[in-house]
């Protein structure tokens, strides 16, 4: 009884020491993060504005301006690069799912795309670069450059292997007996996968395309070595085109206060809609378990 007393003391203490050192650690975490949203909070709060949607980022020394021209280039060029990143994705998790499940090239488009899952964005952007930029450049004669279609590809290959695991995650999910019944009644395979487990996975789908674009929304890197910038209006996607990313960038480290109000009004909003994206997924996930 006493040796059984003296291990459940000494199961206590560690048990105690363990949990706070991990309530210490988890305290620690939480203040840095709730420090960080704070701080982009009232900065931000204090210099948003409704100029902020209407004007263009200013030239140095302006007093004023806004973020009209980056907010349009950010949308366009987010919207372009999922538009081009989801099907693949989509297509590629499928693939994996249902056509190369247990087969030798399914395990290495895996294993690749685990590698672009966790590939920093800056290799990806200086691939475009040598690959798409470069090319342009010489082929045009320095005419066509640095654009928003760089930039779109750019974040397209930040897409793709996100909606792919996702998706191939999503259809493994669902149980043989759906795949065996439709089968049995003859339907053939692709159907099967289309019309049943595709329509079936679609929430977790939805959820990996929203999660894709929460992560593209703030990469700045990318879109340095691609869409590059520009200080006016421009919707022509063969030119450079200013990014709400890249413009928080440069003017965070200007010496003009209201640039650096401008980039925190950005941070401000880029944090506000990632934050709806994640409760956007959260939510058709919440939907999907429901079902």
């Amino acid at each position: 009884m006493q040796i059984d007393a003296y291990l459940y003391r000494k199961r206590r203490i560690k048990n105690g020491i363990a949990l706070v050192f991990g309530s210490a650690a988890a305290v620690l975490g939480l203040s840095f993060l709730a420090w960080i949203l704070g701080t982009t909070l009232l900065k931000g709060m204090t210099a948003l504005s409704p100029s902020i949607f209407i004007e263009m980022t200013p030239p140095p020394g302006a007093a004023d301006g806004g973020l009209a021209n980056a907010l349009f280039g950010s949308v366009l060029i987010t919207l372009l690069g999922t538009a081009i990143g989801a099907p693949i994705g989509i297509l590629a998790g499928l693939w994996l799912a249902e056509y190369a499940r247990h087969s030798k090239l399914g395990l290495v488009v895996r294993f690749v795309n685990d590698i672009l899952l966790s590939a920093p964005s800056i290799v990806i952007g200086l691939f475009i670069y040598t690959v798409v930029v470069m090319q342009l450049s010489k082929a045009t004669g320095g005419s066509v450059g640095f654009s928003g279609l760089a930039g779109a590809l750019a974040l397209a290959m930040l897409v793709v292997p996100v909606v792919t695991r996702t998706t191939d995650e999503m259809m493994q999910l669902q149980p043989a007996a759906m795949r065996e019944a439709a089968l049995a009644l003859g339907i053939p395979q692709w159907k099967v996968t289309l019309q049943i487990l595709l329509r079936a996975s679609r929430a977790g789908v939805v959820t990996g395309v929203l999660l894709a674009i929460a992560r593209i929304t703030g990469e700045t890197a990318p879109l340095l070595f691609t869409a590059f910038g520009n200080q006016y209006w421009n919707a022509d996607l063969l030119q450079p085109m200013a990014t709400v990313p890249v413009t928080i960038f440069q003017f965070a480290m200007s010496p003009f206060e209201n640039w650096q109000q401008l980039a925190w009004a950005g941070a401000l909003l880029l944090t506000l809609f990632v934050l709806f994206l994640n409760l956007s997924s959260r939510f058709f996930f919440r939907n999907r378990d429901s079902k």
